[in-house]
């Protein structure tokens, strides 16, 4: 088969490979129809993510069509279409039965980490009966796609982190996938304010079609003082960081106000400052989260019914033979304005 494959920083190669099989019980081996290119995977081109050695097949999302199966799984048959979650869970461990899959024991974010992943056209997904969900067959592939994983992290680490509540004052710092997605589900919580701040012009005109109540460029006004002046000087009740660099949680910092919630659902790949010196008397409550895919049924129905739908984030398709220009594409999102690409098999 044809793979994407990691061979260290900068380096990006399509080469061939074995067709992975069945190696436990558990196992199944799903034929990739279509997957996409995440954050994430940018992190590890550029050398961010250590635990990922060279060799490694890339891709943690996807939707496709079961080839085999192991003895122990019972959910699903050769056949079934199903969605890929970014998230494995073995369902069994302490971390599991708490709903915290990113932490399972024998699992959590793995697939084009640890083990091979889903940029390719087949992928072994372990401890498939609670890895995999059967999809609707209502629902375009493109749009479950999104269901993977950046639509589910917008929510539960953005929106459900930050309590968002009805009548509240939310900023997300941060126009890009993940903070759309969380665009996109904040409001089913009835905020009386969603304000989006970036630096990128095109990307602040999709958040306003989007959905967001208004749109700050942090490029050319001050943001601070903007947000103290809608909010008569209290600052925002919810603050989600959707970028992970040390300058957009400062801002977050600097927005929230008394009784407020900062939500961090960047990844941080260096460290940042937390200024206790004036938050300590603030009743600030910070919360960090690795998606833990939890709500992908409930998320799911919702893009059944129509409430949501997040296959408007997507800008851009190419064929699985044109993955090396895929990811040039959307590693320059300023330039090709980018927001989620699909690959297609």
């Amino acid at each position: 088969m044809k793979a994407i494959v990691y061979q260290g920083p900068g380096q990006l190669v399509v080469e061939e490979r074995a067709k992975p099989q069945v190696q436990q019980p558990t196992d199944a081996v799903v034929k990739l129809v279509k997957t996409t290119i995440c954050g994430t995977d940018l992190h590890i081109l550029k050398g961010d993510v250590p635990t990922c050695e060279p060799g490694r097949i890339l891709g943690h999302e996807g939707v496709g069509v079961v080839e085999s199966v192991g003895d122990g799984v019972s959910r699903f048959k050769p056949g079934d279409r199903v969605l890929i979650s970014c998230i494995t869970s073995c369902g069994r461990c302490d971390y599991c039965k708490k709903g915290m899959y990113s932490h399972c024991a024998d699992g959590g974010w793995i697939l084009g980490h640890r083990i091979d992943g889903t940029q390719a056209e087949y992928v072994r997904i372990p401890h498939a009966d609670g890895s995999l969900h059967p999809l609707p067959e209502s629902i375009p592939d493109e749009a479950l796609v999104m269901l993977s994983d950046i639509l589910p992290t917008g929510y539960e680490c953005g929106v459900l982190n930050g309590e968002v509540s009805p009548g509240d004052v939310v900023a997300i710092v941060g126009a890009g996938p993940v903070g759309l997605s969380a665009l996109l589900t904040a409001q089913l919580y009835s905020p009386a304010e969603l304000i989006v701040i970036d630096l990128d012009a095109n990307r602040l005109a999709v958040a306003e079609r989007f959905g967001a109540s208004r749109v700050l460029n942090s490029s050319h006004e001050d943001v601070v003082e903007a947000l103290k002046n809608l909010t008569d000087g209290r600052g925002v009740d919810v603050a989600i960081e959707a970028v992970g660099v040390p300058a957009t949680f400062a801002l977050c910092e600097q927005l929230i106000a008394p009784g407020g919630r900062i939500a961090v659902l960047g990844v941080h790949g260096v460290k940042v400052d937390l200024h206790l010196e004036t938050l300590w008397s603030h009743n600030i409550t910070l919360r960090t989260r690795l998606v833990d895919t939890v709500t992908t049924p409930q998320l799911m129905k919702m893009v059944e019914t129509g409430k949501l739908d997040p296959q408007r984030m997507i800008t851009h398709r190419f064929g699985f033979d044109e993955a090396l220009k895929a990811y040039a594409v959307f590693g320059k999102a300023a330039e090709s304005h980018a927001l989620k690409v699909i690959l297609e098999m």
